[in-house]
């Protein structure tokens, strides 16, 4: 167990990219590219304390997965300072940092039984037989696989050899537990599985845990706090509630929340009194009192905004300001259903409880008015895409 310190780290990879020639199209690419190369990860600033489970979530290619290769020694850090338990480790080998790492193919050596697999680290630090053995045998009862020892790799599920894989990485007994997308490769539902072995896990070693994903998914279930990063930066850390109720940018709230939030043109209006409304497709909506207070404290103006409300926080109403449109989609998830609205504005979906009575249900082409609460707004500057809520 271990503190972790990321302080202003950087990594920047030399740009190979041969010149573009006249008509070839441009390859898309958010990075920035600089004089030096092309910056992979950048300015990333991290305190992690001692038993911490931190997650690295975003899209592919954002840097979650070369940051966490920096923190175990296998990608060079061109920049900053990496702190392990006080100390400097930015020239210390990987196998002398104290750490483990899983990764996503497993990686474990097909000739050897499950039970060699996971002695053979111990060997190399020449830990006695006996201690060795119990490491192992504690390990294995711990992640449910005392059964599967003598056997071979290719004799175990996807799942099983996953267990394998954190076993032997446990048995060290490290400061920090690397773990890099460990469930990509399962399936569905021993995803779910897993993510509750790994729950139970935490609890039972005394270990600081860094897990990278791209499944918002895991993040949200298995972290104290989440980073979410896109092209190389970090957009916001926080816990998993603090980012779902107030995303700090315009691409964090899309990134978390499953379905996406949903967005509108709209225009912020602050009237003589201080008071705020929104105007989106012709109906005027009042955001909260709490609302209402960030926004006086910040300063904000009447400008243009992209509002965001949250699937789950619309319903279909009749009555005061309604958006109206008609029905696209209905999509039955068990005792919901997603309701997707289209108007000239573009679509909206809406979660619905599941009705009793199919005499009851919206149908495509139906028209609806559908409305939400000023609790549940989150305002955007068209602008910068940043929160106007402080």
């Amino acid at each position: 167990m271990a503190t972790v310190s990321l302080r202003h780290i950087e990594k920047v990879y030399p740009n190979t990219e041969k010149k573009r020639k006249k008509g070839e199209p441009l390859k898309k690419s958010n990075l920035k590219v600089t004089d030096e190369g092309v910056l992979a990860v950048e300015d990333f600033n991290l305190e992690i304390a001692d038993r911490e489970f931190i997650v690295l979530v975003g899209p592919s290619g954002c840097g979650k997965s070369t940051t966490l290769r920096m923190v175990a020694g296998l990608e060079e850090i061109t920049r900053g300072e990496l702190y392990i338990d006080g100390k400097l480790v930015n020239d210390v080998e990987p196998k002398d940092r104290d750490i483990a790492m899983v990764f996503q193919n497993y990686a474990l050596y097909p000739h050897m039984t499950v039970r060699g697999n996971m002695e053979f680290p111990l060997k190399l630090r020449k830990v006695p037989k006996a201690e060795m053995v119990q490491r192992v045998e504690n390990a294995a009862e711990i992640l449910g696989i005392t059964e599967y020892l003598d056997r071979k790799p290719k004799a175990l599920s996807g799942g099983q050899r996953q267990r394998v894989a954190i076993g032997r990485a446990i048995v060290r007994e490290p400061k920090v537990l690397l773990m890099d997308e460990p469930l990509s490769n399962l399936d569905a539902k021993l995803r779910n599985q897993m993510r509750a072995e790994i729950i139970k896990l935490r609890q039972r070693i005394d270990t600081t845990f860094i897990y990278v994903t791209h499944d918002q998914t895991e993040a949200m279930t298995l972290g104290d706090r989440i980073v979410i990063m896109k092209d190389g930066q970090v957009q916001q850390v926080g816990t998993p509630q603090e980012v779902f109720d107030h995303p700090a940018n315009l691409f964090v709230a899309g990134f978390i929340g499953v379905p996406q939030m949903n967005y509108y043109d709209a225009r912020l209006t602050r009237a003589a009194d201080g008071s705020y409304t929104v105007e989106v497709q012709g109906a005027s909506f009042v955001p909260s009192a709490a609302k209402q207070e960030r926004l006086r404290n910040a300063g904000v103006e009447s400008q243009d905004i992209i509002l965001g409300v949250r699937p789950e926080n619309i319903s279909i109403a009749t009555e005061g300001p309604v958006i109206t449109g008609k029905v696209d989609v209905t999509e039955m998830m068990g005792a919901d259903v997603h309701v997707h609205v289209s108007n000239s504005s573009g679509d909206t979906i809406i979660i619905e409880r599941s009705v009793l009575h199919a005499s009851d249900a919206l149908r495509i082409g139906d028209s609806v008015s559908f409305t939400f609460d000023g609790d549940s707004m989150h305002l955007f500057s068209k602008a910068t895409e940043l929160n106007l809520e402080p």
